[in-house]
């Protein structure tokens, strides 16, 4: 029995972050005993245990997360230990840490600045001495720049991360880091913060300014060193400090960077005393503005290597990356004096040249670099980049493979999901929805990382939330980004932004966007099982359903949100024309049913953490908003009457029915006049095949996520994405790009298909929050002939894993963690619902269905028109239906086998078409 994964908070050994709730939770593995005889949490000050400060003990201590209920002290380093005892007394422990920052104590730091208006990158200094006769036992540097920043130590650059101090509301609180330094210091110090532009500053936003929160280059640094002897040195930014400039010539977000090491060849960069600023020069930077941090770490937390070098038609020299990704390209220099290397980052290639031209204004940046005439490893320093391509500009001579580095830069979040399939499409798909994750996962979930925005959308990130916490522990991002969202939201009076930071409050307020405030939260219960965390962001929720409420009761109480601006189904293809920004599908509509939707949510968040008043109040106003949307969008005998596929699937998704069969029925009638191409947008294609599955519409939910033509899933797979696009053709067949106004080739959003993969065809559905009881329900489909799936939830590891054999049997592998229970529900098995206990489980059945049929009498006519195998059998048995089939008229192909027996005016009827189907069944698929 081995303990993993012992965190607080959701973080391995959290440093300097807020604690104001504390929860710790582990994972057990390697076991013989299935279920704890017995669990015990404690927490002490010492790494001896001999003070204890916390404990919790007992058959029902839950490895999914203990809530700790003790006084915290500042800049203190507390020592947590679990420990697990099995039925049979099988024992297991494991020891963490964590540590808190400066909490309430008062700063000895002043922010400090430079003397003149910032005309350049300073780089502020301060030399000290650890006394001859002292030993140091620890030291720890609590401190904050801006806009971005980064500090040395003695030429070594403090800490792991990337963009510090992150994204913030600077004017309602800014975060500062904690990190440990005992291992950088010696007798003879230089303390260095080097700063340069990023949110708080620089061009940054939808309307472009430079000066979001303020104009001037500051930083804030407390550095304590504990001696052995117990007393202390503490090392402040005060007047004694000096500032220079810095190499860097530029930086921003967009604006990328400019590395010049000859920047100050004709010119005095002497030392210079800095000033004291204060919240006279600027409001936020009062101290009492300062918050431990929130945000996890952002850092390199991957590398590629250049796979080609391209010499493009026009005289380019391009690195191919091989992979879209977010971050910068380090590379190792050893050029002459004022070499200038110039680095521009693209999506894809046009005509075989580099192209950025959808990057929109930030195309024209990228990193310069110009040689001081030092070997050296260069690297961007306030600023990220995305894309696959690099081209290079100004290198002298032949440029190597060798010389440069992919640095993937993204929140420190752990994988916990994987997925592999025998269909190698799918797996590109899967692997794309994971790499527009780790692209946008930096700091926020933004939209896209590489044009002039890169903003925290909130309606991509609630309808990819699921798909993200199965992919990643997400626990402490999100808590993150719901903590911006409040605060944000309490400028405008309980709207929610459209997205963050939204530095001038501008109020958002559109549905699906706004609904982030109530399905993150609901998500993150559903998948971690945290009542406190839901209890905290119990006000988020609450506040944007009533926003929406008093907005209705003001012009009469309709119990309808339909009158404020709403994105709608943003990107659909069913809008008026197909490049229009939304779909058909009406905008009030969509608005209500999230308005239900919502309601549920905060009335369910109202009964798990007690608020029973409020249970009962959001169910009925949920009631009543359903009522409201049957009188405004149902027909009196309860057919819906918006005829679009996303009209219908989240009145499936949300219950909204009053007879579910002719629902369906309508739904079915859809598909086919779309021709089973899907055609919803950020409202209704994300979670389309997930909706389906649960509605009993398996194999046409596996037909449309496994469609191979415009549009659908695979056909950027087909084009060579390798991550999501935001638009289904931003790339057209001739592989020429979409209008460049807005389209992005890594955004998340449609990646949310893989919810699908992982919950319908691998089955790892939760039946308790925290996945502390899950049902395997695969569903089993000859389109794959296997998946394999694990999923390490917070409760432990899930693996799900079914093969379609030779023979006609189905082989299936699934595993329980410790202490937790399942059952196997298996489709077409001629036996009860199985019900496991932790461990291993295999079966090998023979289904009731013949899964290695390749055709039946359900199969479309269009999936056979390329088979020649099939068509050859089909024109034997009856040759009018081949002929019909090989024509390719669309209408006829969309028809099933079984509807050729109702078309007697075409020569078919209940034998003939029979007899053909008969024929087809010795075609079996192919098995892996």
């Amino acid at each position: 029995m081995i303990i993993y994964d012992l965190k607080v908070n959701g973080i391995k050994q959290p440093m300097g972050y807020n604690f104001e709730r504390v929860r710790v939770s582990w994972k057990v593995k390697d076991f013989t005993d299935k279920y704890q005889a017995n669990a015990t949490v404690i927490i002490s000050d010492n790494s001896d245990f001999s003070n204890i400060l916390f404990e919790a003990t007992g058959e029902d201590v839950d490895a999914s997360g203990v809530n700790v209920y003790m006084s915290l002290k500042p800049r203190t380093t507390y020592y947590v230990q679990a420990s697990v005892t099995g039925i049979n007394g099988e024992q297991a422990e494991a020891v963490t840490t964590f540590e808190t920052a400066k909490m309430n104590e008062p700063w000895k730091a002043n922010y400090i600045g430079t003397a003149e208006e910032d005309k350049f990158h300073p780089v502020f200094k301060k030399s000290f001495n650890v006394p001859a006769d002292k030993t140091v036992a620890k030291a720890r540097i609590y401190m904050t720049g801006l806009g971005v920043y980064e500090a040395s130590l003695n030429g070594t650059k403090i800490g792991e991360d990337y963009l510090a101090p992150f994204v913030n509301d600077y004017n309602d609180g800014i975060q500062y880091q904690t990190y440990d330094i005992t291992a950088q210091l010696s007798k003879d110090n230089v303390f260095e913060i080097m700063t340069g532009n990023g949110w708080y500053k620089g061009w940054f936003g939808l309307k472009g300014t430079s000066e979001n929160y303020g104009s001037r280059f500051a930083a804030l640094a407390e550095l304590h060193v504990t001696y052995t002897d117990g007393t202390e040195d503490v090392i402040v930014t005060d007047d004694t400090w000096t500032y220079y400039g810095s190499d860097i010539e530029n930086s921003g977000i967009y604006s990328g960077e400019i590395y010049n090491h000859c920047l100050w060849e004709d010119k005095e960069n002497p030392e210079k005393p800095v000033v004291i600023l204060t919240e006279a020069d600027n409001p936020n930077l009062a101290l009492s503005n300062l918050e431990e941090r929130i945000s996890m770490p952002v850092k390199v937390m991957e590398t590629l290597a250049v796979k080609e070098i391209i010499h493009t038609p026009s005289g380019e020299t391009v690195l191919d990356f091989g992979q879209n990704f977010a971050g910068y390209v380090q590379f190792e220099a050893d050029l002459p004096k004022g070499t200038k290397i110039e680095l521009k980052f693209g999506e894809v290639l046009q005509n075989d040249n580099f192209y950025n031209g959808n990057y929109r204004e930030a195309a024209a940046f990228g990193y310069t670099y110009v040689s001081g005439g030092e070997k050296e490893t260069v690297r961007a320093h306030f600023t990220f980049f995305g894309g696959r391509y690099v081209k290079v500009i100004g290198w002298p001579g032949k440029v190597s493979a060798d010389d440069f580095t992919g640095c993937v830069v993204y929140s420190a979040l752990e994988r916990t999901g994987y997925i592999e399939t025998s269909n190698a499409d799918i797996n590109r798909l899967y692997l794309n929805c994971v790499w527009g994750q780790k692209s946008n996962f930096i700091d926020i979930p933004t939209d896209c990382p590489q044009r002039n925005e890169r903003l925290g959308w909130t309606g991509d990130a609630q309808v990819f939330a699921p798909t993200a916490s199965y992919n990643m522990d997400t626990r402490a991002f999100y808590n993150k980004f719901l903590i911006d969202l409040y605060k944000d939201q309490q400028h405008n009076d309980g709207a929610v932004a459209n997205f963050i930071p939204d530095v001038n409050h501008e109020g958002g307020g559109s549905s699906v966007w706004g609904d982030s405030a109530t399905f993150i939260p609901d998500t993150l219960y559903d998948f971690y099982g945290d009542e406190e965390a839901l209890a905290a962001y119990y006000p988020l929720m609450k506040d944007w359903v009533d926003w929406i409420e008093k907005g209705d009761k003001a012009r009469g109480e309709k119990y309808l949100f339909d009158y404020h601006f709403t994105f709608g189904d943003w990107l659909a293809l069913d809008g008026v024309l197909p490049t229009s920004f939304k779909g058909s599908t009406d905008d009030a509509y969509v608005s209500s049913v999230y308005y239900m939707a919502s309601a549920q949510k905060v009335a369910k968040a109202a009964e798990i953490i007690g608020k029973e008043d409020d249970a009962a109040y959001y169910t009925e106003l949920a009631a009543k908003i359903k009522e409201a949307i049957f009188n405004e969008y149902f027909t009196p005998s309860g057919r819906l009457a918006i005829n679009t596929q996303t009209a219908y699937l989240i009145a499936l998704r949300f219950g909204i029915y009053k007879d579910k069969e002719r629902l369906l029925e309508g739904f079915k009638a859809r598909l086919k006049n779309d021709m089973y191409k899907l055609k919803g947008g950020f409202v209704g294609a994300p979670t389309m095949c997930s909706i389906m599955s649960d509605n009993g519409m398996d194999d046409l939910a596996y037909r449309i996520m496994m469609s191979e033509g415009f549009p659908g899933w695979l056909y950027p797979v087909s084009m060579g994405a390798t991550t999501i696009w935001e638009r289904w053709n931003s790339v057209m067949p001739d592989g020429t790009i979409s209008p460049t106004g807005m389209n992005s080739l890594n955004h998340y959003s449609y990646g949310s298909v893989v919810e699908f993969m992982y919950k319908s065809c691998a089955g790892i559905c939760p039946v308790e929050a925290g996945f502390k009881t899950v049902s395997f329900e695969p569903k089993i489909n000859r389109r794959f002939s296997y998946i394999k799936a694990s999923y390490d939830s917070v409760s432990g590891t899930y693996v799900s894993e079914w093969k379609i054999n030779a023979d006609g049997t189905i082989s299936v592998h699934v595993e329980v963690p410790f202490n937790r229970n399942a059952t196997l529900t298996l489709p077409d098995y001629d036996g009860d619902v199985i019900r496991l206990t932790p461990g291993t489980f295999d079966i090998t059945y023979t289904p009731t269905r013949n899964y290695l049929a390749k055709y039946n009498g359900d199969t479309l006519l269009m999936d056979v028109k390329d088979d020649t195998e099939a068509m050859k059998i089909i024109a034997d048995v009856l040759p009018q239906a081949a002929g019909m089939i090989a024509g390719g008229d669309e209408e006829f192909l969309i028809g099933s086998f079984n509807e050729l027996k109702q078309m007697f005016y075409a020569g078919f009827n209940e034998d003939n078409v029979g007899a053909m189907i008969e024929a087809l069944k010795p075609l079996k698929i192919k098995v892996q």
